[in-house]
């Protein structure tokens, strides 16, 4: 694995490196002994699959209040996405700033979103699959999310938007009572 860091501190985009033959590939999406040079060092407690029909949904943006704070690592398994994520850490010099990183079957990367982030995704292709590794088990009552449309944030998806669940229509925008949240 190599870790590139992005424009908000603590994010990476992590490099995979598939080893292949006339047989075909593997390739490791977890080390725990790698994740340590860029000082990951919490336990993966969830593994999740998600399945989207359809080009241009957008899902997202999606976090959890401490202490159910989670670092997520995203990996595209089937199909292309546009991976966001926002940084909502209250005393950070990037608050409120985001980074959209294209992520697909082929190109052999993850996005590393660490606690205090909103995270979210458009579909690029029909039949997309995503595999999540989570730092924390999810955690209704400690649920966020802001909404990806909001002009206060200003994400630039890079198509139309097809789907919106009504869940992620509903979050709520940006406020002067948004403070964002501390990380423990």
């Amino acid at each position: 694995m190599q870790f590139h860091p992005l424009s908000l501190a603590g994010a990476r985009i992590i490099e995979l490196e598939p080893r292949g033959d006339e047989r075909g590939r593997f390739t490791r999406l977890f080390c725990a002994n790698e994740l340590k040079e860029i000082g990951h060092v919490k336990p993966i407690v969830n593994v999740n699959h998600s399945y989207t029909q359809k080009k241009g949904t957008i899902r997202g943006m999606h976090f959890q209040y401490p202490p159910d704070a989670e670092i997520k690592i995203v990996k595209c398994l089937r199909g292309a996405i546009w991976d966001c994520i926002v940084d909502i850490r209250r005393d950070s010099p990037t608050f409120l700033k985001w980074e959209g990183v294209e992520l697909t079957e082929t190109n052999n990367r993850m996005v590393y979103v660490p606690e205090g982030f909103a995270h979210g995704f458009q579909s690029l292709t029909d039949d997309v699959e995503l595999l999540y590794f989570h730092t924390q088990f999810y955690a209704p009552q400690n649920e966020g999310g802001v909404r990806y449309c909001d002009a206060r944030i200003g994400i630039k998806w890079p198509i139309a938007a097809t789907a919106v669940s009504e869940r992620d229509q509903s979050h709520p925008l940006i406020d002067s009572q948004f403070f964002g949240v501390t990380v423990l």
